[in-house]
């Protein structure tokens, strides 16, 4: 059996970096078994479970009402029997016990940072993190990105907004705790990618954090301004944020961009150490880093856990989390994972596919659940079509209707018809049924610097009730 030290939550050595050439941040971890995971897992999800019953009372509470205390929890099927958590529960657990909920299980002094993100409502969800939860945070992004390549030496451009959301801080933590140099520049001002690329020009940074969407707009940009993407030297791109980067056509095209390979990571901010997902430099998929975040994978409908192999809904737990802990928290993100083992030996679970929608925003169209990702990779696969795209579903009479809507490269030399005509042929293939195509001239449809919203649906806007889901 493994041995946990004494003290919980873990403190690390923060003066620790491994040699650049070593392949393991923390090869005692990161070299185990399945099956020695599995218990250092467990016997570490006991003392987080044990911590939030003695510190929250929202898990108390929901707890209780299904008899539930820590001593029961012996096995997996045992943390099976709590109940999930959901984003609207805490939003009303904060409106009812504001700003920070029945959750927050540290005093207001032991607040470090305080991140949120702005609910559907308008009232916007408040995340507290203690200094502890910061540092922990910020050593795993780091053994994170050391898996997929980052060394001190590199540069690394923060491409995402400075706000309340947390991506861009998480992000800055790793880079700093690995040691190499940050660039927050930060995105989202009006004239800032222009800047960004004159910056990116001067100072050449070797990595690129931000969204893929940002990523290829800043591309387009550099481009007006007659500047070739590669020759900004960026050997790494990672994101979170938008399931992008896990999309093969996506994926192509920032890389033949750029000339750099293109990283997938990524979970929820309610998670933080978000990037708990996270690609290795083999690039097969995200590992699911158990040891941080424990991650279950279970069916939308029966909410049961699936087997590898199969499609469903990610739920999260903290391991090692301090304040606001999040204990089976329902994502509504849609994944496949595998046990089959990367080629870099590390024993995690993988989504291989990364993230690639969630449940609320797949629209059925006739009986057929489509996903932005799967419309996504069709576009970007096709020749002369530029990077932007929108799903524009419709109610004309009894029979629903699926429009996407593309741009012309601006530099693209082929006929505008054979383009459509292309992507309508192989959306049909992909989709199984006929898809109205829309090409319209480089620069119409609105560009981002944060996540990019894909689906347009007018049945809600013309009194139409939309299918309901025919399930995953």
């Amino acid at each position: 059996m493994v041995r946990l030290p004494e003290q919980w939550p873990p403190v690390y050595d923060r003066t620790y970096v491994p040699g650049p050439e070593e392949r393991y941040w923390n090869p005692t971890v990161e070299t185990m078994t399945q099956e020695q995971l599995q218990d250092l897992v467990l016997q570490k999800l006991k003392r987080q479970i044990r911590y939030v019953y003695d510190h929250s009372e929202f898990y108390r509470k929901k707890w209780a009402a299904v008899g539930f205390e820590p001593g029961d929890l012996k096995d997996f099927e045992d943390f099976e029997r709590l109940p999930f958590t959901t984003k609207q529960e805490l939003r009303e657990d904060q409106m009812e016990h504001p700003p920070y909920g029945s959750n927050l299980c540290i005093s207001h002094e032991e607040i470090f940072h305080i991140h949120g993100t702005s609910g559907t409502t308008g009232k916007p969800t408040v995340f507290a993190l203690s200094r502890g939860d910061w540092e922990r945070m910020a050593e795993a992004h780091a053994r994170v990105m050391w898996a997929f390549g980052l060394r001190p030496s590199d540069k690394v451009f923060i491409g995402s907004v400075f706000s309340l959301y947390v991506g861009s801080w998480g992000a800055l933590a790793g880079v700093e705790r690995l040691g190499a140099a940050a660039f927050p520049f930060g995105a989202g001002q009006p004239g800032q990618t222009e800047k960004a690329v004159r910056w990116m020009w001067e100072v050449k940074p070797s990595a690129f954090y931000g969204t893929p969407s940002y990523a290829l707009y800043l591309a387009e940009k550099a481009k007006e301004l007659g500047i070739d993407p590669r020759e900004f030297g960026i050997r790494i791109l990672f994101f979170s944020g938008e399931p992008g980067a896990g999309v093969p056509a996506t994926r192509r095209r920032i890389e033949s961009t750029y000339g750099g390979i293109c990283v997938d990571t990524g979970s929820m901010a309610e998670m933080t150490p978000w990037m708990a997902n996270g690609e290795c430099q083999h690039r097969q998929g995200m590992h699911v880093w158990q040891d941080i975040v424990y991650t279950e994978v279970v069916h939308p409908e029966t909410k049961q856990r699936v087997p590898y192999g199969r499609e469903g809904v990610p739920v999260y737990t903290h391991l090692e989390r301090q304040a606001q802990p999040m204990v089976r928290l329902w994502s509504g993100d849609l994944t496949l994972w595998t046990n089959e083992l990367c080629p870099c030996g590390r024993p995690y679970p993988r989504f291989p596919k990364g993230i690639y929608g969630r449940v609320d925003d797949m629209v059925v169209v006739r009986g057929v659940n489509v996903y932005p990702s799967a419309v996504e990779d069709v576009v970007r696969s096709i020749p002369g079509l530029g990077d932007e795209f929108r799903l524009v579903v419709s109610r004309e009479g009894i029979m629903d209707e699926l429009a996407v809507q593309v741009e012309m490269n601006t530099t693209a030399h082929e006929d505008p018809a054979i383009a459509a005509d292309s992507l309508r042929q192989k959306l049909k293939s992909v989709l199984g049924l006929s898809v109205h195509v829309e090409v319209l001239p480089g620069g119409t449809l609105e560009r981002t610097e944060f996540k990019a919203r894909r689906v347009v649906d007018k049945r809600r806007m013309q009194g139409a009730a939309p299918e309901g889901s025919s399930g995953a």
